[in-house]
């Protein structure tokens, strides 16, 4: 798939429980307990358990990806940290939802994808964008 400017994709939805949240940290090495104890989460201020900021974003990154196919690759991606991802107590978890939409570079070998992150209605990733090309080597 080669992604014009104009392109765009989603939602793709991510449901997040808090055993992601525990795979996650053992996969990663994060065990800060804001993201596996609300007693915690709370004393800090926090309105409870948050989503590893980096597993936010990677779960952002795979949208990206999975819509990229194998014909494109990312050059860079980056996003701000603007609001937790508050992940419940229960089986439901809480959904991540990831637009895109591609919009045209100075270089013309270059794709920049604005995404927009949002859980619960609530924008949590600012200025999230990926800038992908069509050759491996970009």
């Amino acid at each position: 798939m080669s992604v014009r400017a104009g392109a765009s994709f989603g939602p793709d939805d991510y449901r997040i429980t808090r055993a992601d949240l525990v795979r996650y940290a053992g996969a990663s090495g994060d065990f800060n307990p804001i993201h596996w104890s609300d007693r915690v989460a709370t004393s800090v201020g926090l309105p409870g358990v948050v989503a590893h900021g980096m597993y936010t974003m990677g779960l952002a990154a795979r949208a990206v990806t999975s819509w990229l196919g194998d014909d494109q690759q990312i050059a860079s991606f980056a996003v701000r940290f603007s609001k937790p991802v508050v992940v419940p107590d229960d089986d439901d978890g809480v959904v991540l939802s990831v637009t895109g939409t591609a919009k045209a570079t100075d270089d013309e070998d270059r794709i920049r994808i604005d995404l927009t992150v949002t859980s619960a209605d609530v924008k949590v990733l600012g200025m999230a964008r990926a800038v992908v090309t069509d050759t491996v080597y970009g």
